[in-house]
């Protein structure tokens, strides 16, 4: 019987996960229906990875919630998965991701 070897081969792709890939702010755009539970629901998949939204800005317009989330410190393919996860809550119409500048972070908080 052959003795067992340690195979030393590299990965077949990149560890998106990985602390080393560039991080960025990211500027989260929900449309979702009024439902009392829904910003728990949503903020909760922050939460879960434990990530602290920078700024949360909620407005109710008449059966429907508009919600941008900031958060900071994030990969991109990591900000995909989370509103991707986002997009298939229930109740939630539509899910817009974008790269956040700090103008409208600063803008955002002089105005509120």
């Amino acid at each position: 019987m052959p003795y067992l070897e340690a195979v030393n081969t590299s990965p077949t792709r990149a560890d998106a996960w990985n602390a080393g890939n560039a991080h960025c702010r990211v500027h989260y755009q929900l449309l979702a229906e009024a439902e009392p539970d829904l910003l728990c629901r949503a903020l909760n998949l922050f939460a879960m990875q434990f990530l602290t939204p920078q700024q949360v800005n909620v407005q109710r317009r008449d059966d429907l919630l508009a919600i941008d989330v900031v958060i900071d410190g994030l990969s991109w393919h990591r900000a995909q998965v989370i509103a991707e996860k986002l997009r298939n809550l229930i109740s939630v119409c539509s899910v817009d991701l974008q790269t956040a500048d700090s103008a409208w972070v600063e803008t955002a908080l002089a105005v509120g």
